[in-house]
């Protein structure tokens, strides 16, 4: 699954621009503000995850965290637990308790770090 560099310059500004305005974005909302094309929820889920991998290795917060679910969660979707197990970052299941407070604190993490410009 390939993201093009336009759509990839408009994810991370986007989540550049919640980031600096403290608030959280659904996918639904980030695949309309993108106009990605279909298969759209693969291609930002594809992207979040790069994204997700690239935070972790340069040992920052992940962007990734501040997209959600539109349902009553409020959580990313169960996938975006998977890639954070995978990477490290969290263990246990994907709903519940354990998630939402690793979720919140996360999100917290990234409102305070001060990222670098991108290339």
């Amino acid at each position: 699954m390939r993201i093009s560099r336009q759509h990839w310059e408009a994810l991370l500004a986007e989540l550049n621009d919640a980031c600096r305005q403290r608030h959280l974005l659904t996918y639904r909302a980030l695949i309309e503000r993108l106009q990605l094309p279909a298969p759209a929820m693969q291609t930002l889920v594809a992207a979040l995850e790069y994204l997700a991998t690239l935070d972790a290795r340069s040992e920052r917060p992940l962007r990734s965290s501040l997209v959600i679910s539109q349902g009553a969660s409020r959580l990313p979707r169960p996938g975006f637990f998977e890639c954070v197990t995978r990477l490290g970052r969290f263990t246990g299941p994907s709903d519940g308790a354990a998630a939402a407070s690793w979720h919140a604190a996360e999100v917290a993490r990234v409102f305070e770090f001060d990222y670098p410009q991108e290339p």
